[in-house]
């Protein structure tokens, strides 16, 4: 094709890019004195250049021939050129596309500027520099969006601060402060500010301002927002009654039906969800994700059956089916059908849910006196699988540990260490089975390992603090390594435990109590409960330490730290 060809067909295939000049403009309409009988004249298009033009062609045929590259460029170096509004939002859409930042950025600024009516350029550019950061210029251009009775996306720009510092959200708090007192009952507004004032911690206000102003007709993401801050709130039971009345109003709306199917999950109302998932399938019989959801459920309503049926459902549709395999094999081991649930493990593909798997088959294998079988199968994993090479090094050595077969897995991580110098993961459960088998020497000497490479490990610096003051009498120098560790993670129940715990060998038993009492309110785990306990028994409070391990008992009935404890303390190993 001649350049002369080329320029002829450009014209038909950008006439979306083009705009009319002035007098073209005119010369669309005829004159209202204009005779019916004289044939209308042709349009004449905008003054492009050939070498627009040609540029354009050029772009449109990259674009055919998937060179997006070539595309943009010259898409953008004409939307610069010809400050053209056409050329501009084709632009945009190609760099879009491509996930290109800064040309979107650059092209929908282009776009608004040219084409200040179009409410889709306007808010093109407000998203596109919200995703830049800008979020005072993000609002102006938004408001506009907002002037011309647009949908607007001021939840797009809330939800796009998250990651950002303090300082900013604050700003853009204001800048959303700023345009409620000009539109004082927009709905999009109101919603943009509680997703903000959720974001930052501040529930209660954003539950607030929505009750406050009850979303208007059709408007689902506000209810579903209230009914999320009453959880977080801890007053779900609420959220069920909002949720209702609102899926009485719009029965046909899924993402009210499955918001309220979730938190009946999450309120343990199991039956009840489990219903409704059904029904929600049954109206959307190939959505996969309900499918899933409900084995999941019925799983959990210990509803065997159906959970089988539902799981052999979605491999027969090739959905799901590592996770289907996955789930089969627990209900096989539900059955006590070992053999049933190895062969369900065995069908786990590389993925989400390979090393779960994985790690059942192995305790299967070694529960059941299977050992060298479960590393012969673990051999061959890590040969087909070699970027899971390392976690299936770990998951022999923790199954090998769990079955009391310490001297096999401290073998495996030997060789796992010889082969992964440099994996720290691999150093710290050395560290761990070593602990177990009172090699503190051994546990040391991999926790300082660590720490001379990182040394702002917290969990190496816990471990190593933890085990000086729970194992030895160094309590000053395990409380240095503790504290550096709640330095980095001041809320870690398992830090506030050690902190408490090196507090009370030190005799410190008021800080104890307090250090103690916010990490079993964190995590009333049953290790934290003894540690707990036996404090508030030092403190003489003997009453509320046998409350404390009586409450442990209920998440570990055969605790044995706790009948320890007891049986030291009080004589017995029962309260």
């Amino acid at each position: 094709m001649n350049r002369s060809s080329a320029l002829f067909l450009a014209f038909a295939l950008l006439q979306g890019c083009q705009s009319l000049s002035p007098d073209a403009r005119d010369r669309t309409a005829p004159a209202d004195d204009a005779p019916a009988a004289v044939e209308a004249k042709p349009i004449v298009y905008g003054s492009f250049s050939q070498d627009t033009v040609y540029s354009l062609l050029t772009a449109e045929l990259a674009g055919q021939r998937n060179r997006f590259d070539i595309a943009l460029d010259n898409y953008m170096a004409q939307a610069e050129k010809t400050q053209d509004a056409g050329i501009s939002e084709r632009a945009f859409r190609i760099a879009e596309y491509l996930g290109a930042d800064q040309a979107a950025l650059e092209s929908a600024l282009l776009w608004a500027r040219n084409d200040p009516e179009s409410l889709d350029a306007q808010r093109a550019s407000a998203i596109q520099l919200a995703r830049a950061g800008r979020y005072d210029d993000a609002m102006v251009y938004m408001e506009k969006v907002l002037q011309g009775q647009g949908d607007t996306h001021f939840d797009f720009l809330a939800l796009s601060a998250a990651e950002t510092d303090q300082e900013t959200r604050d700003g853009l708090q204001k800048s959303f402060d700023r345009l409620l007192l000009k539109y004082p009952d927009n709905g999009q507004l109101i919603f943009g500010k509680a997703l903000l004032l959720q974001q930052d911690g501040d529930s209660e206000q954003a539950l607030r301002l929505l009750e406050e102003h009850p979303p208007q007709a059709g408007e689902i993401a506000p209810v579903l927002l209230q009914a999320r801050l009453l959880q977080t709130l801890e007053r779900g039971p609420e959220a069920l009654p909002l949720l209702r009345k609102t899926i009485a109003r719009y029965p046909d709306d899924k993402r009210l039906r499955l918001t309220y199917a979730r938190m009946l999950v999450e309120q343990d109302r199991v039956e009840d969800a489990k219903t409704v998932f059904a029904e929600l399938l049954q109206q959307y019989p190939e959505d996969d994700e309900l499918r899933y959801s409900l084995a999941l459920v019925s799983l959990e309503a210990k509803a065997l059956d159906e959970a089988s049926n539902y799981l052999e459902e979605l491999i027969a549709r090739d959905s799901h089916v590592d996770a289907a395999h996955l789930n089969l094999g627990r209900i096989r081991e539900e059955r006590n059908d070992p053999e049933g649930a190895l062969r369900e493990y065995a069908q786990v593909g590389p993925g989400n849910d390979y090393l779960p798997a994985q790690l059942r088959q192995a305790d299967i294998l070694i529960a059941n006196g299977r050992a060298s079988e479960a590393s012969r199968r673990l051999a061959e994993a890590r040969e087909n699988q070699p970027d899971y090479a390392i976690q299936l090094y770990l998951i022999e050595a923790e199954s090998l540990g769990n079955n009391d077969k310490d001297a096999q897995a401290t073998r495996v991580l030997q060789q796992a260490i010889k082969q992964y110098p440099d994996d720290l993961n691999l150093l710290y459960t050395r560290a761990m089975l070593a602990e177990k088998r009172g090699d503190l020497g051994q546990m040391e000497k991999d926790l300082r390992s660590i720490l001379s490479r990182e040394p702002e490990n917290a969990m190496a610096l816990n471990a190593l603090g933890y085990t000086l003051a729970d194992r030895t009498s160094r309590y000053a120098e395990a409380k240095g390594f503790i504290e550096k560790a709640h330095q980095l993670n001041p809320d870690d129940p398992a830090v506030l435990d050690s902190l408490g715990w090196v507090n009370y060998r030190l005799g410190n038993l008021d800080e104890a109590e307090r250090l103690l009492r916010r990490a079993f309110e964190r995590f009333p785990d049953h290790e934290v409960g003894a540690h707990f306990g036996e404090v508030l028994w030092a403190n003489g409070k003997r009453r509320e330490a046998r409350q404390v391990w009586a409450k442990s008992f209920e998440s570990q009935p055969d605790s044995p730290i706790v009948r320890k404890t007891l049986l030291r303390l009080t004589g017995s190993e029962t309260l």
